[in-house]
């Protein structure tokens, strides 16, 4: 992973997480993954979601588990997939939220979301990679500690952003966002399995755009 580049304010807000043993071990163990056989995004989008949206840019966070594992799917924004595949089911219901909940048919249905990240929505997944077809397969292997750090250096050294947390997972990743300086939205996951038991209904985009404007800040157009 040494030659992957990550946009430059994010690496200087990052550059001790970058020497800490945990991440170099990390860094060896993603690259032998991906000499192994399908590791998915891409390498050039591992860190695509900071590329997209720079420290000081970033508006609203929404935060996402794995990588999706199957081809041509994962492309380094949480929820988010290539822009010639079918929607998955969770996004679907998420763009199904966002039409209910602003009451406005969505413009643009594409599915890569990179127009959210480049107005300052930072789509981070606790892991940002995953052998093809075994989900799951990156978990504990430093990730987490990293997106926890990227979380916490947000927290302590911008104000005024919203979180979006949708399901458990999600709220205990929420552990290290001060909620005094910041606007924490959660619900249930967007997943088809939960989706009826709080996602639905919970209008997180009106809720982030009406924060961010009381706090001088433009809003997000979401469709």
């Amino acid at each position: 992973m040494a030659d992957i580049q990550i946009e430059t304010s994010w690496k200087e807000k990052l550059s001790e997480e970058f020497e800490k043993p945990y991440f170099k071990e990390l860094s060896s163990f993603v690259r032998e993954e991906y000499g192994k056989g399908p590791v998915y995004p891409l390498p050039t989008h591992m860190f695509r979601a900071f590329e997209l949206t720079p420290f000081d840019s970033v508006k609203v966070v929404i935060l996402g588990q794995d990588p999706y594992h199957g081809p041509r799917q994962a492309v380094g924004l949480s929820f988010a997939v290539s822009k010639e595949t079918t929607l998955p089911p969770s996004l679907k219901n998420i763009f199904k939220e966002l039409e209910s909940d602003l009451g406005t048919p969505l413009t643009n249905k594409s599915g890569d979301l990179e127009r959210w990240a480049r107005q300052g929505v930072l789509l981070l997944n606790a892991t940002l990679t995953v052998r093809a077809r075994t989900p799951g397969s990156h978990q504990g292997k430093g990730w987490e500690q990293f997106t926890d750090a990227v979380i916490k250096k947000l927290s302590d050294e911008q104000e005024h952003l919203v979180f979006i947390l949708w399901g458990n997972y999600a709220r205990q990743k929420g552990a290290h966002i001060d909620r005094t300086k910041h606007c924490v939205i959660e619900s249930a996951h967007p997943s088809p399995y939960s989706a009826a038991s709080g996602f639905f209904g919970s209008k997180p985009f009106s809720k982030a755009n009406e924060y961010l404007k009381e706090h001088g800040e433009d809003p997000i157009e979401w469709t």
